[in-house]
């Protein structure tokens, strides 16, 4: 069995040596950038043509506005009058947190398909590099993926690196619903790769999916993949701080609280992305009933009890995981906190056997995808515990069968 503890000492020359790398990086590529004007994005214009619309003589709700409101306000719209909605502002009602679903997958499948057009135009662009072309050419290929049939975008915005959300299952009848926050490195080129599949959003969304309905072929489940924020690229500053993580949070917050139904709702957070959870967590709404982290270099917290939320808290460590070397502290807003798989944070923590590395946690076959699945559908006494005892299911046996409901 390996300890995931780590000695003081150790920990502090961690920190020394990655406080030095972080410096020479400051020193040398600048601490803070002067940025020009830039030009509105095709969602921010969206937006402020939605701001001056109306609908057959009524003002359009302000953008603003909670997710309640938004609901009750496209519930008063005849089933034509939503559809010209999300033909006049594709990408406004698409990102819509209160819009009913089915409206924003067919929202962003316009979108997507302007933003095809846009991106092969550009293909063709002589003013472009020969790499700019290429991007675009990729950018291209993912739209048209995107764009199957089969395929339901919860979200979708284009500019920069992009961000997008994808749904697997029924997420309007979903009796559980379970969103997979992921980390660095994560945008709309890599949301989904052919090689090494399940190191990527959609494949590790896929992957829970099927194995929450092998766990439970009778729970009507929901899977989101969700790269609806902008993660860090690499492992530079942006990595080594919570700035990124603090409007991911926003956003996955806003998500939540818009999910329909009041069907219980399980978090499951890799790498950067258990920084998101871990500052969302106070503001989620109460149906969010567990928050599980894999491979986490903190959650900006020192232990579970003060992410202050009633949502039972899991995390786990593949042995073989580099991120056990990365300083769990927090120094100077540089660090993410303590380890969650620490027995001083007081996560229940879970077996990772068979995940292989950082970025493995969702390939089918291993224990920490089957332990994933078993939280996703409630049924926390069947997961299997990091150091072969029972600690992470204690205390459980009261409230699993409550936990499928």
């Amino acid at each position: 069995m390996t300890s995931f503890d780590t000695s003081p000492q150790l920990n502090v020359w961690r920190m020394l040596l990655a406080l030095a790398v972080v410096f020479v990086m400051l020193a040398t590529t600048g601490w803070t950038a002067l940025r020009g004007q830039r030009e509105r994005s095709p969602l921010e214009a969206s937006a402020a043509a939605w701001e001056r619309g109306r609908i057959d003589g009524r003002d359009l709700p302000d953008l603003g506005s909670g997710p309640a409101r938004l609901a009750r306000f496209f519930a008063s719209l005849t089933e034509g009058q939503r559809t010209r909605l999300a033909r006049r502002y594709p990408l406004t009602v698409g990102n819509l947190n209160g819009a009913p679903v089915a409206l924003r997958y067919r929202a962003n499948r316009a979108a997507l398909r302007t933003a095809r057009a846009e991106e092969r135009r550009r293909t063709h662009d002589s003013r472009l590099s020969p790499a700019g072309q290429h991007e675009a050419e990729r950018r291209m290929r993912r739209y048209t993926s995107l764009l199957a049939h089969h395929r339901r975008v919860l979200a979708f915005d284009p500019a920069g690196s992009g961000r997008v959300a994808e749904v697997f299952g029924d997420l309007g009848r979903a009796e559980r619903i379970s969103v997979v926050v992921p980390g660095s490195d994560t945008d709309l080129l890599t949301f989904q790769r052919t090689e090494r599949v399940h190191s990527a959003p959609v494949g590790m969304a896929r992957a829970l999916y099927r194995a929450e309905r092998a766990a439970s072929p009778s729970t009507r489940t929901a899977v989101i993949a969700w790269a609806d924020y902008t993660a860090p690229s690499g492992l530079g500053v942006d990595a080594a701080t919570a700035t990124l993580a603090a409007d991911g949070a926003l956003r996955l917050t806003a998500l939540v609280r818009a999910l329909p139904g009041a069907s219980p709702v399980a978090l499951f957070c890799h790498s950067y992305g258990s920084v998101v959870c871990g500052l969302a967590a106070r503001r989620l709404p109460g149906r969010v009933a567990d928050i599980a982290v894999a491979g986490s270099p903190g959650m900006r917290a020192e232990k579970a009890a003060h992410l202050r939320t009633p949502a039972r808290v899991w995390a786990m460590r593949d042995a073989d995981d580099w991120i056990q070397d990365v300083p769990h502290l927090e120094w100077g807003g540089l660090g993410h906190g303590a380890d969650p798989v620490s027995a001083a944070f007081g996560a229940r923590v879970l077996s990772a056997r068979g995940a292989e590395g950082h970025s493995g946690y969702f390939v089918p076959g291993t224990q920490s995808l089957a332990n994933f699945a078993e939280i996703g559908v409630g049924a926390y006494r069947s997961v299997d515990c990091a150091h072969g005892d029972d600690g992470c299911r204690a205390g459980l046996s009261a409230t699993a069968e409550a936990g499928r409901a």
